[in-house]
């Protein structure tokens, strides 16, 4: 790593001071042409993430980009007040299209390597039931993946105007890039083409908007969504019948619960990314535990909980990455493309038309 750049630039000062990097910018500009970058990760608010690709691809710099790739922030010139989430589904997705169509046009011209920062289809435990599916040749009839927790730590999340959605957009994208890439795998192995998706019904909820939550002397939950869900349901029919229910909520104790199960015609097989048993613990009282880490947004040290042994490893952040670099290295693709990212992202605000409107909604124009 050569350089680091964040606002407040202070706050980059800390990170490479930590980390041991060379060189702090303030701005993305900035990092681009004062020093000589390979490539970039963008880990940045959602709303970032299409102009930066953009960006750093006409700079001819390789891009790892965190999910999901793009999104509906609002138009130029719209009032500082308006509630960019109240606005037509419809309208959002075909912006998005257009969007991800942008994207994929600067990449081509650059003939850069884009890798999708979409750590499941990384992970240990996905891959494994991969393998195992491969093996028992049998036929995915349906898909259940899940992720949630109690909510976001980070408050553009919280707005449409920088997150592009709610749970099903922020936490949604994890299992449905999931499902998508284990039918497309699927397809490859036994048709020699993706699996695709056909079509998307969807509903979403504002659950902590609920009177008698908010009547609660105690909230255990984040609050302050302001156009945005905190829970959601998406399922996809896919072009050979087949179906996946991927849901997502900001409304849910007890850490990160990612899991996804796959329903083969000849087996069942189920991933437990977050938590799993590979330690298991109990304490009577929350401080036995002193300051050892246990797992992510859990809620108390006290009772059963789950210890990740390497939380980073389980959830396939090393691998996601380690896959990017050889890929810029052996001069190949990334495992999880562009190709991936923009079909989360037609399922994606498809799914927020159908909610909208009460319909299923056909996907396939849009891919």
């Amino acid at each position: 790593m050569v350089a680091v750049c964040g606002i407040p630039k202070s706050e980059a000062e800390k990170f490479a001071a930590e980390h041991h990097i060379p060189h702090v910018f303030g701005s993305f500009d900035e990092m681009l042409a004062g020093v000589e970058v390979e490539a970039v990760d963008l880990a940045v608010p959602n709303y970032l993430h299409a102009p930066f690709i953009i960006q750093a691809a006409k700079a001819g710099k390789h891009v790892f980009c965190e999910k999901p790739l793009t999104g509906y922030f609002g138009d130029p010139g719209m009032p500082k007040d308006e509630l960019v989430g109240k606005r037509p589904k419809q309208m959002m997705l075909d912006r998005v299209v257009e969007e991800c169509d942008r994207v994929a046009d600067a990449l081509k011209a650059s003939g850069i390597k884009f890798g999708y920062a979409e750590n499941w289809v990384h992970a240990p435990g996905f891959n494994k039931l991969w393998r195992l599916a491969a093996q028992a040749k049998g036929t995915v009839l349906r898909i259940e993946a899940e992720e949630s927790h109690s909510g976001s730590h980070a408050a553009y999340a919280k707005q449409w105007r920088l997150s592009g959605g709610g749970s099903l957009m922020v936490k949604g994208s994890h299992p449905l890039g999931a499902a998508l890439e284990l039918k497309a795998r699927e397809g490859m192995l036994k048709l020699g083409r993706p699996i695709r998706p056909a079509s998307v019904i969807c509903e979403v909820g504002h659950l902590t908007w609920i009177e008698a939550f908010k009547q609660e002397e105690k909230e255990y939950l984040r609050t302050g969504w302001q156009d945005v869900e905190d829970w959601g349901i998406i399922v996809v029919k896919f072009e050979d019948g087949s179906v996946a229910e991927v849901k997502a909520a900001d409304t849910t104790l007890g850490g990160v619960h990612n899991y996804l199960e796959a329903y083969l015609s000849n087996a069942r097989l189920r991933v437990n990314i977050a938590p799993n048993d590979a330690c298991v613990a109990y304490a009577p009282a929350p401080e036995i535990f002193g300051d050892e880490y246990i797992a992510e947004k859990i809620e108390t040290k006290g009772g059963w909980t789950f210890p990740s042994p390497d939380e980073d490893w389980f959830q396939g952040y090393y691998q996601e990455i380690a896959d990017f670099i050889s890929a810029v290295i052996e001069d190949r693709q990334p495992l999880a493309s562009l190709a991936l990212a923009r079909e989360v992202m037609v399922v994606l605000y498809a799914a927020y038309v159908a909610a909208e409107e009460g319909r299923r909604v056909d996907v396939t124009p849009f891919l």
